[in-house]
């Protein structure tokens, strides 16, 4: 079974959902609210575990009750959750994720723990078992020397660097990984700023699909038609399901096929994680 290690956010997600954003200095009622853990590494993780694919997560809590529930859900689900560093004098990082019914989101977050562990809190043992390594938002040093360490093992990594791609110093970390995943916004700064002819870029279109950009090909796949409810987590389940399929030998093609499959389930469902399978997935796809 392939080994995938997860490094970037845990944190506690806190899901509003409301029947439209507010306009400014006004006031909407809340249909739903709930919470649980999130995170975008930890998202993937569990995502890949529910895909049968051993998962592994770097990141950190809060020596609090959200951090102890978030690790609890992970582990329950099959995540090896041993490299998760508990800080002492951070709270667990909460985020607030407003949704509206068309299923778009805006997320407010309050500062913690979600960054507090480094590189060296992987242990080489942990990264030489690892069949890839996928990061996602992190300090860009950890970043980089994740990326780093993980080629001196000749361990395949990928790259979700998340919204905040153009104010963060990333470009060390970008330029130094196999595959990088965007969504249109981010590919529009980052071609804009980085040389990335030596990445693997995986474009997110949202409703329009996905594709593939590697040396110079391209490959796509149109995504499947839905009505949404809620996004969240969406970008996270695709890249569990890209991931998932490329360590088992998939062609671009079918990665496409899976990854896209796995964010549509994932926007079909409230909060931040969906229950995966490779039963739904097929048969979400009509195989």
């Amino acid at each position: 079974m392939a080994r995938v290690v997860c490094a970037g956010h845990l944190n506690w997600d806190v899901t509003l959902r409301v029947p439209a954003l507010p306009d400014p200095d006004g006031e909407v009622n809340v249909d739903e609210r709930r919470s649980g853990g999130g995170g975008s590494a930890a998202n993937v993780a569990n995502g890949l575990s529910d895909l049968d694919v051993e998962a592994a997560l770097l990141g950190s809590v809060g020596a609090d009750e959200k951090g102890r529930t978030a690790r609890e859900e992970l582990a329950a689900n099959g995540v090896d959750v041993t490299n998760v560093v508990e800080s002492a004098s951070r709270e667990t990082t909460t985020k607030y994720i407003v949704v509206e019914r068309s299923g778009e989101v805006m997320v407010l977050g309050c500062p913690g723990a979600n960054e507090a562990f480094e590189a060296r809190d992987l242990p080489t043992s942990e990264l030489a078992r690892a069949d890839h390594l996928h990061m996602t938002s992190q300090r860009p040093e950890t970043a980089t020397r994740l990326a780093e360490r993980a080629r001196e093992h000749d361990v395949p990594v990928s790259f979700d660097p998340g919204r905040r791609i153009d104010d963060r110093g990333y470009g060390p970390a970008v330029t130094a990984v196999e595959y990088l995943f965007l969504n249109d916004r981010e590919a529009a700064l980052a071609l804009d700023a980085f040389d990335l002819s030596d990445q693997t870029l995986v474009l997110k279109h949202g409703p329009e699909g996905a594709e593939v950009r590697r040396d110079g090909d391209r490959v796509a796949h149109p995504g499947y038609p839905i009505d949404a409810v809620d996004t969240t987590g969406a970008g996270d389940a695709f890249a569990a399901g890209f991931i998932a399929a490329t360590v088992d030998g998939a062609s671009d093609e079918r990665a496409l096929a899976v990854a896209n499959a796995c964010g549509a389930l994932a926007s079909k469902s409230p909060g931040a994680r969906t229950t995966l399978s490779w039963e739904m997935i097929r048969a979400f796809i009509g195989e």
